[in-house]
C-alpha cells in the first residue's frame, strides 16, 4: 500500500554552499600572489646562505631575545584582532575599537623593534645591505615584511578612523574581514621568516 505524501519523512534543508564574494576572491588572489612573492625572497635568502666569506654571519650578529619578544608581540595581534571581528559582528563598537587599536599598537611595537634591531646590526656589527650576502637578503626579506605590516597598520588606523562615530554597516564588516585576512597573512609569513632567518640560518653557524 502506498505511503500518503504527508507521511513521508521531509528530508533536511540542504544549506547552502558558502561562496566568497568578489572583494573576499580578489583579497585572497592578492594573497596568493604574495605567497609566490615571499616564496621567492626565503628561497634566495636559503640558497645563499652560507657563501659568503667576510662577516658578521646570522650567528654573529642576530640577537634572539628582542627577536622573540617582537615575534610574541606580532603574533599576539592575530589573536587580538579574530576578537576585534567577533565583537564587531556582535556590534559591540567600542570593543571592536579598543581591540583594533591594540593590534595597530602590537604591530607599531614589533616595528619599533625591528628598528632597534636594524640600529644595532649597522652600528655594532656594521652589517649593511651592501655588506656581504646575508646582509642582502637579510635586509631585503625583512624590510620587505617590515612594508607589508607597515600597510596593515596604516589599514587598520584607517578602519579606526572611519568607525569611530559611525553606524557599522554590513559593507564596514567585510572590510574589517579583508583587514584582518591580510593581518593573518603577514603574521604568517613572519613565522617562516623567523624560523629560516633566526633558527636554521643560525643553528647552521652559517
Amino acid at each position: 500500500m502506498t505511503q500518503p505524501a504527508s507521511d513521508l519523512p521531509v528530508p533536511p534543508p540542504i544549506a547552502p554552499e558558502r561562496m566568497l564574494k568578489p572583494a573576499q576572491w580578489g583579497m585572497a588572489s592578492f594573497l596568493l600572489s604574495e605567497v609566490a612573492f615571499f616564496c621567492t625572497l626565503i628561497a634566495t635568502y636559503v640558497a645563499f646562505m652560507g657563501k659568503d666569506t667576510v662577516g658578521p654571519t646570522p650567528a654573529q650578529a642576530l640577537s634572539l631575545p628582542l627577536v622573540i619578544a617582537t615575534t610574541i608581540c606580532l603574533l599576539s595581534s592575530s589573536v587580538v584582532i579574530h576578537f576585534a571581528e567577533r565583537s564587531l559582528h556582535r556590534g559591540e563598537q567600542k570593543r571592536f575599537l579598543f581591540l583594533l587599536a591594540g593590534t595597530a599598537a602590537l604591530g607599531i611595537v614589533f616595528l619599533l623593534g625591528t628598528a632597534i634591531e636594524w640600529r644595532t646590526l649597522i652600528v655594532d656589527h656594521h652589517l649593511t645591505i651592501g655588506r656581504n650576502l646575508f646582509g642582502s637578503t637579510y635586509y631585503t626579506l625583512v624590510g620587505f615584511h617590515g612594508l607589508h605590516v607597515t600597510v596593515g597598520i596604516v589599514a587598520m588606523l584607517i578602519v579606526l578612523v572611519l568607525a569611530i562615530g559611525r553606524e557599522l554597516t554590513e559593507k564596514f564588516r567585510n572590510g574589517v574581514e579583508l583587514v584582518a585576512w591580510y593581518w593573518h597573512f603577514v603574521d604568517a609569513v613572519w613565522i617562516v621568516v623567523f624560523l629560516v632567518v633566526y633558527v636554521a640560518s643560525r643553528s647552521s653557524g652559517a
